[in-house]
């Protein structure tokens, strides 16, 4: 009954009160993993990010989320206690395709301590990923046969491992450059630049919790597609309904089928000028890349992305359009549309 109270809080925006009822649940039941990881995203949305970062351990009592990471022995887990220098360590991503880029960030940061780092992570992340800074090895998350390693953490614990703060945030700037064969290619596929390039995403994981408050349909976006601007689908797995929509909307560049890998995506990115996205992978791509990057979010957003702020702290080229108390996405692409008149009136093509 309390967690359903704290949800229905949450929704109101009552989030002072929903901290305390999540604190009472967790207090009954020290046990229930559910209540201290809703406590734990309370916290971090607030900005409370040293009760949070702890607090979200409490992941690891929940069966199902445990269920697929890899059984690593207890004695060898790392949360930033002692000298690295000269270790092997694991770092395993344990959520979404987001959550590893928006984390990875701290795998160069354990290299400059001297560790030599394996990562696995998604499959998809894995060409993207492998050239970062002390990974010795990169290797797809279900792997069978480990490489030998002294320690092991999850991505997702590596901001309580170095102690993070909303004032000690790692840049976002992490990644290798890019293969530039790959960037050209998208450039040729794109060309000409002669006006503002603007990708679109509108959908995430339809298997994600919260998805029905952070995903739209297609058709939501229409009132941005007579601006004078060229548009370019970043929507992988488009839902059947959008299919047949984009179809129908010729405004809309769809190369999508030639993406392969991340490593397409951030070069696709890379010849945008703009893109637009709700909460999903591609924010956290476009983001760590440094480009202008607009993100639309449900009135109950997640908990990255913090509370009433239209900037991130995790993401210097990330600005924010949260829906109000409508609860409609309508309001937020009406924003979105007068902002890009205003960034298209500024386009020149031989800036470009």
């Amino acid at each position: 009954m309390l967690n359903n109270k704290g949800i229905a809080l949450c929704q109101l925006h009552r989030l002072g009160e929903a901290i305390d009822v999540y604190s009472r649940a967790s207090a009954l039941d020290p046990q229930d993993g559910r209540s201290a990881w809703q406590l734990a995203h309370l916290h971090l949305q607030t900005g409370d990010y040293a009760h949070g970062w702890a607090e979200r351990e409490a992941r690891w009592l929940i069966a199902d989320f445990a269920a697929d990471y890899p059984k690593l022995p207890p004695e060898k887990k790392w949360l930033g206690q002692g000298d690295v220098r000269g270790k092997t360590i694991l770092i395993c991503s344990d959520e979404g395709f987001g959550d590893t880029l928006q984390f990875a960030r701290y795998v160069p940061l354990l290299a400059a301590r001297g560790a030599s780092i394996v990562l696995m992570v998604q499959p998809a992340l894995c060409p993207l990923l492998a050239g970062l800074p002390g990974v010795i090895s990169c290797i797809p998350f279900g792997a069978k046969d480990l490489p030998a390693f002294d320690l092991h953490c999850p991505i997702m614990s590596l901001p309580l491992a170095f102690g993070t703060t909303l004032d000690s945030i790692p840049p976002a700037s992490y990644l290798p450059p890019l293969p530039a064969a790959r960037v050209q290619s998208w450039a040729d596929r794109l060309y000409p630049h002669d006006r503002l390039r603007v990708g679109l995403v509108w959908s995430g994981n339809p298997r994600q919790g919260n998805d029905r408050n952070r995903s739209m349909p297609l058709a939501t976006l229409a009132p941005l597609l007579d601006c004078d601007a060229t548009f370019v689908s970043l929507q992988k797995d488009v839902r059947p309904d959008d299919r047949a929509y984009l179809a129908t909307r010729h405004e809309i560049i769809d190369l999508t089928a030639a993406v392969t890998d991340f490593v397409d995506t951030a070069a696709l990115i890379e010849n945008l000028d703009l893109v637009i996205t709700v909460c999903t992978s591609v924010a956290h791509l476009a983001g760590t890349l440094g480009r202008p990057t607009w993100v639309m979010l449900p009135f109950f957003g997640d908990w990255r992305w913090l509370t009433d702020r239209s900037d991130s702290p995790w993401y210097p080229s990330v600005r924010l359009f949260r829906q109000d108390r409508s609860r409609f996405y309508s309001g937020v692409v009406q924003d979105v549309r007068a902002e890009l008149e205003a960034r298209i009136s500024g386009f020149r093509p031989s800036a470009a």
